[in-house]
């Protein structure tokens, strides 16, 4: 048997098996005193493994395969789990050559859809699609259905703009539940009469929460001259989703001149179950350390800023969700962001200006990994000061803090 241990700041676990027998137990240990909900265990697979299924205490849980480079094999076995401080759990993993994937209830929810013009209602469009790659200077922003694809769990809900902006957006819920599927990023009156949530941040050009876009030096640079352009649907749940971003040839600027340089970059963003932050993990095809880049918040109008000056910081405002000459139908909304960036990846943490709250932001690898979250005050199950949502955001640095301090090990 051989096992590979691999830790990651973004709850990433895994172990790598080379299967001899397709039964066997994996012991997790958190060995902080902080209390883990949702932590994420994955098993590296190897080929031809059609099902799986995995129990803690005796008992069957839910599980995710999933096949992340598209070669159409499940290469990734998923599930979560909670864990008191200094617990360790036992999990009962089996793995099957045949059969399907078991049929779990869906806690997370993603899509992305091609515009229908013959479509009048803007929840009522059909043209589903997983993947959409463009070359330099096509811009399928609206051509795509609610701009790009939008992804979910019961608490919260993200989209990315499938243009040179790419920015994070979010759909701020009244009540926990899976929404999109009925609402498509837009609620009509009846759904808004009766409890469902809705776009509630204006982002247009700025960071939006946690976009990452080039640095010159002096400012932000979108990503606008690229070979091409990708976009997927790598993961749909049950228990996570997955959506992946790939400027292929993106001409960044570089720290040693102005003078833009090719590089490929891909984005994952990872939505857990039952978390209402989402995990972005940024690779290149080489080592970036000719590279800066930027990343932040929206800087909400009037809203008051947190930082702890080590990479979390936050916002709570209130602002009109949508531009001026669309806001008829829609009313202010009050929310409260956050991102949280390792420190040793923050170059300047950057005065908030009319537009955002900066980072100028690095990595002496090829990886570059942070958190983003945020929370809606029409929520009846989040937060509605800023005093609440700023404690928070301290706890959750924390909680993805203390995630260095599990281990997994094969039995």
């Amino acid at each position: 048997m051989k096992e590979k241990l691999i830790f990651s700041w973004l709850l990433l676990i895994a172990t790598q098996v080379t299967f001899g027998q397709q039964s066997f137990t994996i012991n997790v240990t958190n060995r902080s005193n902080v209390e883990l909900n949702g932590q994420p265990v994955t098993v590296n697979l190897q080929p031809n493994i059609k099902s799986a299924i995995v129990k803690l205490n005796g008992q069957e849980i839910p599980c995710q395969l999933d096949d992340l480079d598209g070669n159409g094999q499940f290469d990734e076995l998923f599930f979560l789990t909670d864990l008191k401080g200094k617990e360790k759990q036992s999990f009962e993993i089996q793995l099957f050559d045949k059969g399907v994937p078991r049929n779990y209830e869906p806690q997370v929810y993603a899509e992305m859809l091609l515009s229908n013009k013959n479509v009048k209602e803007s929840n009522k469009h059909d043209l589903y699609i997983s993947s959409l790659m463009v070359d330099n200077g096509t811009n399928p922003y609206w051509q795509l259905h609610h701009h790009g694809p939008a992804f979910e769990n019961k608490l919260v809900a993200y989209r990315i703009y499938f243009d040179h902006r790419q920015t994070v957006d979010i759909y701020g819920k009244y009540r926990q539940g899976l929404e999109l599927r009925q609402t498509q990023f837009y609620p009509d009156s009846l759904q808004k009469a009766t409890g469902f949530g809705d776009d509630v941040l204006w982002v247009g050009s700025t960071l939006g929460l946690g976009t990452l876009r080039g640095w010159n030096g002096q400012e932000p640079v979108m990503l606008e001259d690229v070979a091409h352009r990708t976009l997927r649907i790598i993961a749909r749940g049950p228990l996570r989703t997955i959506v992946e971003v790939i400027d292929d040839g993106w001409n960044a600027p570089t720290v040693v001149s102005n003078t833009p340089t090719p590089i490929t970059m891909t984005t994952r963003y990872t939505l857990y179950a039952g978390r209402r932050d989402c995990m972005v993990d940024i690779r290149f095809d080489r080592p970036a350390t000719n590279y800066q880049f930027c990343t932040g918040i929206i800087n909400v109008k009037n809203s008051i800023e947190f930082t702890d000056k080590q990479g979390l910081r936050g916002c709570w405002g209130t602002d009109w969700p949508v531009s001026a000459k669309d806001s008829i139908g829609h009313k202010r909304e009050t929310v409260g962001l956050g991102i949280c960036i390792p420190s040793q990846n923050v170059i300047q943490e950057l005065p908030k200006d009319k537009r955002n709250y900066p980072y100028v932001v690095a990595t002496p690898t090829n990886q570059l990994h942070y958190a983003i979250t945020f929370t809606s005050d029409n929520e009846d199950f989040g937060y509605h000061t800023a005093d609440a949502w700023f404690a928070w955001l301290k706890k959750w640095k924390q909680n993805l803090d203390a995630r260095n301090s599990i281990s997994i090990r094969r039995k």
